[in-house]
This record gives C-alpha cells, sequence and structure tokens, in this order.
C-alpha cells in the first residue's frame, strides 16, 4: 500500500521537527512549506493526500492559501492550525471547506488523530459498522428460533433493514452475504408465522391481532381526523420499509417524524386486493358481497382498482367521519405536476388521500426494460433509484407544500416488493391468474413446501370463482413458473421485484404521521 504523502505548511516549520519525525516513523511521508505560495507550487507538482496548513503566515494567509488550494485541487482535505480561537476565523475557515480544525500548540497525538479521523474515516466506519453487525447477528438468530409475537417481528425487520442501509456503506461483501442468508432465514420463519396465524387474525380468534390493511383507516387515519388542521393521506404503492428510511433524510428537512409503525398487508400482496381493502375497511370477499358491481375478481375485464374513492367514502361513513375530502390518483408525471399546480384547492378539504403510483410503475418497469435492470440491479440500486426519482418528482414538491401550509402528513402503501430468485413449478387451467407471487384457481398443481395454501378462500375472506377455487401464497423469494416455457420464464423473472405472496419485504410495511416543523 502507497504512503500517505503529506503537506505541512508553517512559517515556523523548524520547531515542527518532532512532529515531522514522529509522523515518519508512523509510516508517512511528510513534505514542508514555509509560505503560501510555496505550498501551492508544491500542490501544482505533487500529488498530496493531506495539506496540514498554518493560519497566520507572512504574505499569503492561511485562509488565502486554503482558497487557492481548494481552486488548484478541491478534493484535498486541508486541516487549519491556527493561534487563534476568534469565532468569526473558524466560520471562514468552515466556510472554505476545512476537514479540521486544530488550535496551537499540537501534540503528536492530535495530529494522528486527525489524520485518523479524515483519511480513515469511511474504513473505520466500515468496521464500526461490521463489528456492530457481528454483536447483533447473533442476538437477531437467536431470536428467531423464538416464538415471536408480530410486535417482536416487527423490530426483527426493522433490524434487518438497518444492518442491510449500514452495511450497505461498507466494501464488506462478506458481511453482505451473511446478513442475505439471515434475512433469508428470517423468512422462513416469517412463512411459518403467517401460517400459523393469518386465519386467526382474520377470523377473531386472535385477542391482539396486527393492524391490517382492512382495519388501517380504522385504527390509525380515523384519530388523527379527531385533530384540528388539514391531514394529507399519502399512500406511495409498492413503498417498502427500507425505501421510506432512504426518503426520510430528504423529508426530514421538513417534517419531524411522529410515528413509524408497520402494519400487515392482507394477502396476496397485490394492489387489486391490498388497497382496495384498505380504503374499503373490509376484506376482499366481504366488499364482493357488499359492492358486487364495483368488485373485479382476477379473470374479470378492466382496471381492479377503479372505485377506491367510492370504497374510501363509504367507509368514512361507516367510521361516523362526515369530513370533506379529496381523492387523487396520479399515475404519470403529467398528473403528478398538475396536482402540485392546484395545491391550494386542497386545503378546503379536511382530508386529502394522494395515491401515488411510481414505486409500483419503478418495479414493473424493472421488469420489462432492460436499462431500468441495469439502474436497479440489486436491492441497494433499487432503493437509490427510488430516492432519485423522489428528489425530482412533484410529490416532493407537494410535500414541501404541505409543510408550508403546516399540515400533518401519513405517508403508507399498500405492499411492498421482494427480489424473487427461486422458481417453483405450477400447474393449472387457462384460467389461472398471471400474478408470479400467488395463484387462485381450481386444480392447481404445485410444490408444498414453497407456498401457503388456502383451500377454502372463506377461511381468509378472498373471493372464489367456482366451487373448487384454492389460493397459493409462494413463500420466501420462490417465484411460480409454468413447465411449458419453463427456462424462459425462469431468465426472465429471476431477480425481478415482484409481489403477491409472502414475506418481511411484501408484508410488513410503513405507518408514518410527519408533523410540520
Amino acid at each position: 500500500m502507497d504512503k500517505i504523502h503529506i503537506l505541512w505548511a508553517d512559517d515556523e516549520i523548524d520547531l515542527l521537527k518532532p512532529h515531522i519525525l514522529f509522523l515518519k516513523e508512523k509510516g508517512y511521508e511528510v513534505s514542508t512549506a514555509t509560505s503560501g505560495n510555496d505550498a501551492i507550487d508544491l500542490i501544482a507538482k505533487n500529488d498530496f493526500d493531506i495539506v496540514f496548513l498554518d493560519e497566520n503566515m507572512p504574505g499569503l494567509s492561511g485562509l488565502e492559501t486554503l482558497t487557492r488550494i481548494k481552486n488548484q485541487k478541491n478534493d484535498i482535505p486541508v486541516v487549519m492550525i491556527t493561534k487563534s480561537e476568534e469565532e468569526n476565523l473558524m466560520e471562514d475557515a468552515i466556510g472554505s471547506k476545512i476537514a479540521d480544525y486544530l488550535i496551537k500548540p499540537v501534540n503528536p497525538n492530535q495530529i494522528l488523530l486527525s489524520l485518523k479521523k479524515i483519511l480513515d474515516k469511511k474504513k473505520l466506519e466500515s468496521q464500526k459498522t461490521t463489528t456492530g453487525y457481528q454483536q447483533d447477528f447473533r442476538n437477531i438468530g437467536m431470536t428467531l428460533s423464538d416464538r415471536l409475537s408480530f410486535e417482536e417481528w416487527t423490530e426483527v425487520y426493522k433490524k434487518l433493514v438497518f444492518w442491510e442501509l449500514e452495511l450497505q456503506k461498507t466494501q464488506d461483501e462478506s458481511m453482505h452475504e451473511i446478513l442475505a442468508m439471515q434475512k433469508q432465514e428470517a423468512n422462513v420463519a416469517w412463512g411459518k408465522f403467517v401460517e400459523r396465524n393469518y386465519v386467526d387474525w382474520l377470523n377473531g380468534k386472535d385477542k391482539n391481532p396486527p393492524t391490517l390493511s382492512h382495519t388501517l383507516l380504522k385504527n390509525k387515519l380515523a384519530p388523527e381526523l379527531e385533530k384540528e388542521g388539514t391531514v394529507f393521506f399519502l399512500l406511495v404503492d409498492n413503498l417498502r420499509f427500507d425505501q421510506w428510511k432512504v426518503l426520510q433524510p430528504v423529508l426530514s428537512q421538513y417534517f419531524k417524524v411522529e410515528k413509524e409503525e408497520i402494519f400487515s398487508a392482507i394477502l396476496p400482496t397485490a394492489t387489486q386486493y391490498a388497497r382496495n381493502a384498505m380504503f374499503a375497511g373490509m376484506l376482499p370477499s366481504e366488499i364482493e358481497k357488499r359492492f358486487p358491481t364495483l368488485w373485479k375478481n382476477d379473470d374479470d375485464e378492466g382496471g381492479k382498482n377503479m372505485h377506491e374513492e367510492e370504497f374510501l367514502a363509504a367507509n368514512l361513513k361507516r367510521m361516523g367521519k362526515d369530513v370533506k375530502f379529496s381523492y387523487n390518483k396520479i399515475t404519470n408525471h403529467a398528473a403528478g405536476k398538475k396536482l402540485s399546480e392546484n395545491f391550494s384547492n386542497l386545503m378546503n378539504n379536511k382530508l386529502n388521500v394522494i395515491v401515488y403510483n411510481f414505486v409500483d410503475m419503478l418495479s414493473h418497469a424493472r421488469t420489462e426494460m432492460e436499462v431500468i435492470r441495469e439502474l436497479a440491479d440489486d436491492e441497494a440500486a433499487y432503493r437509490s433509484l427510488t430516492l432519485s426519482w423522489f428528489e425530482h418528482s412533484p410529490l416532493q414538491d407537494i410535500i414541501k407544500q404541505i409543510a408550508e401550509k403546516k399540515c400533518r402528513v401519513i405517508i403508507t402503501t399498500d405492499h411492498g416488493t421482494i427480489k424473487v430468485t427461486e422458481p417453483s413449478k405450477v400447474v393449472g387451467d387457462r384460467n389461472v391468474n398471471t400474478n408470479l407471487r400467488y395463484k387462485q384457481g381450481k386444480s392447481l398443481d404445485y410444490v408444498k413446501k414453497d407456498v401457503f395454501e388456502v383451500r377454502n378462500p372463506a377461511d381468509v375472506f378472498l373471493p372464489k370463482n367456482n366451487v373448487s377455487t384454492a389460493y397459493i401464497f409462494a413463500k420466501q423469494d420462490y417465484f411460480f413458473a409454468y413447465p411449458n416455457n419453463y427456462n424462459y420464464y425462469v431468465t426472465y423473472y429471476r431477480n425481478t421485484f415482484q409481489h403477491g405472496g409472502i414475506s418481511l419485504e411484501e408484508m410488513l410495511i410503513p405507518y408514518i404521521v410527519l408533523s410540520p416543523k
């Protein structure tokens, strides 16, 4: 490994010989200059890793030298060293993008610490993160062997997402692989947990069921409507918890997080089921019974989410919330821009519901478009693309306007997605639906260990098209593939983001309440 090359500029450089000797003994290479002009000349001819710069030199001052260094080579970190503790001097230096600030007399350990902090920052942070996860790895592993409650599962998932985001900043591939294996182990256990408890949650046999899609508005939104002011309910379709976490720093410029909770999407974790259930406050078979002309089954023609506003109106009425509300569904950039431009009209309502479809479009585009596949090659890139879109979208403009009007905003979603990697063979007749993570139909043939099977749809409040209709939900990261054209299916869909089945990523989704700063 090449030596770190330091330039130290000080008009009293002879007095610093002990410090320079100390650094050389530690393996650093040190060049010296006795004036600002000499320093600038040396920087023009050499590649330095860091510059120590005396603030109070005759001729060209330290701050003037700093400005010229930055104009010449902006990426060199500069440590300013001075006798003065004047606040305006510090502000000038910090405004000029110094990396650190030391007050004379400095001792060798201060110098060494500054070097470590600046040059080894990423390496040290990476080591600390890796060590932190190694310590938590065992704790998470032991927790997974317990019979966890739903609340405990949400904490496990939050931890896994936390470490995924932290390890993303490091280059330790072995740790990335270990975390991926632990997430897989967690999803196996989560699948078993859902199989044991899901039917009881829906049928009132669990005394403390989690908030699910169909109970979200009653449990969470209704209390918010009792408070003063306009409420914005923003549903970003397909928004996973980890995607929320990468958006959070941007939103924290305008809002503080009042609540950060996780609830569970119903099965199938697909828009036509989970989102309709959320707005209707009912499970799918109940919606079908009450609104027979509005509910659409998988094999029906036409859009399956065309009546969310009617479902919402009926739900609010049943909850006794006689409030003025708006409902806007944004499916493209132009529609988002139009809503942003007409934002003032929304302030006449108590509740404004905005459904934003971007993340859903992104996951589908990633499957279908080669360029998007390359841009969102893995989980980290998928998150990065989501953040990049948000920062340049009309949605951010809308959120800024909400903050300016001092309104609260709820951010949530209908389901998440999982990156699928393992094909699971399924056979059915031509009426079987096309979703890769769940299937419904008669005479289904499948690999039992890969799925949660529901022979009687009434048990989980799902419609059935005929007497022998059954549902199967893919667990972990499986996706369904037909034996005919099997290789095509596997090649085309492996490593794409899908939803409809049972995984932490699809089911455990965010419910966030933000209040303006």
